[in-house]
């Protein structure tokens, strides 16, 4: 028994620490912005990180990707939150090093009660260009589509636009809402409406919309079947340090990763 005791006692050191033990001897104020895909997922890791350790504040603000990578260049904030990748003139402006923990899919969506739960690409381009404009040209209702969309500084928007509508017209009349929880509020309580947001704030108040046949869940995502997504990106300015680094790390930690990245309908990295 000595010797079998002797050969477990290190897997259960090893087990028995925590991720959350890497914060130890920290303490000050985190101020992170951008992105509100990543907000969810930034609320729970803060409060495990306050919990473990009480003189760590971790201030939690959206705005969108834009506002995240522009906040971060300019030393407003600590940590940047972005739903795309920097690009090269703002990496090279502000140093800006980005750290993808997660994959998310960019998917369309309508009000549960919504008879049409599948659309081609070019439908949903003629949708948001406003060219079809009645739920009864596309098998529906007859009733009028109500176009919800994001703000220019939304990572979702951008790759939403770019990847989906190919870089084609939104209506001027459609309705904007300000991050991804709203989205979905708004297409919760309008039976005629359609919007994007970020396939990770699906649930049972929407319909996520197969385009072309292919459905925007976490296999056919994770797959690639499903080809609208985009990186879930935490940035910094200039390599992450201190308690910035010790954040970030925590983001890639297989607690994070599987227990809270995966089982808020995110794709992991690792």
């Amino acid at each position: 028994m000595k010797r079998i005791f002797l050969l477990l006692l290190p897997l259960a050191l090893l087990y028995g620490a925590k991720a959350t033990d890497s914060f130890a001897g920290y303490e000050g104020t985190l101020r992170i912005a951008g992105g509100t895909a990543h907000i969810p997922i930034m609320k729970i890791v803060a409060k495990e990180i306050h919990e473990a350790n009480p003189a760590i504040k971790i201030a939690i603000a959206g705005g969108g990707s834009g506002v995240g990578i522009k906040k971060v260049g300019e030393g407003l904030v600590d940590i940047g939150n972005a739903g795309r990748k920097p690009s090269r003139e703002e990496i090279e402006r502000y140093k800006l090093v980005p750290y993808k923990w997660a994959v998310d899919g960019i998917a369309v969506v309508v009000n549960p009660s919504n008879s049409v739960k599948s659309l081609s690409s070019k439908q949903i381009r003629k949708i948001f260009s406003a060219e079809i404009s009645n739920w009864k040209e596309l098998g529906g209702k007859d009733a009028k589509i109500d176009i919800y969309t994001r703000d220019r500084a939304s990572g979702t928007r951008k790759v939403f636009w770019k990847k989906i509508l190919k870089k084609g017209d939104i209506s001027a009349k459609a309705s904007f809402v300000n991050s991804n929880g709203a989205m979905k509020r708004a297409v919760a309580n309008d039976p005629a409406a359609i919007g994007f947001m970020s396939a990770g704030f699906i649930d049972s108040s929407v319909s996520g919309v197969a385009i072309d046949g292919v459905r925007p869940d976490r296999d056919n995502i994770l797959s690639g079947k499903y080809p609208y997504k985009r990186g879930i990106y935490s940035i910094s300015k200039g390599e992450a340090k201190g308690l910035k680094k010790a954040f970030i790390d925590y983001l890639y930690s297989e607690h994070v990763q599987h227990d809270i990245v995966a089982k808020k309908g995110f794709i992991p990295v690792k």
